[in-house]
């Protein structure tokens, strides 16, 4: 799987996890150079607290485009040390 914008692959794995339609992908498997810390976050009742980051591509800025679960509840386990993206972020074969 890879997640892009702007024509940019951001992250790319084949070990990615599926939970609710969502790939989350191994940390290791992100480029850090395109993620901005982010003040954001929010509470799914069975997964955890959320936190996101702003993906950078040549300047331009998606705001909180991907989140992750820094200490998921036990029933989101699987998830831990992975990261997500939505927002117009294309993850695709």
């Amino acid at each position: 799987m890879k997640a892009s914008w702007n024509n940019t692959v951001i992250a790319e794995s084949d070990d990615t996890v599926v939970v609710e339609g969502n790939h989350y992908f191994p940390r290791d498997s992100v480029a850090a150079g395109y993620l901005a810390d982010s003040e954001s976050t929010s509470v799914c009742p069975w997964k955890g607290t959320a936190s996101y980051y702003s993906v950078v591509v040549d300047g331009a800025t998606n705001e909180d485009a991907a989140w992750f679960y820094p200490d998921p509840k036990d029933a989101a386990a699987e998830i831990r040390d992975r990261i997500a993206f939505w927002k117009g972020i294309t993850v695709s074969e």
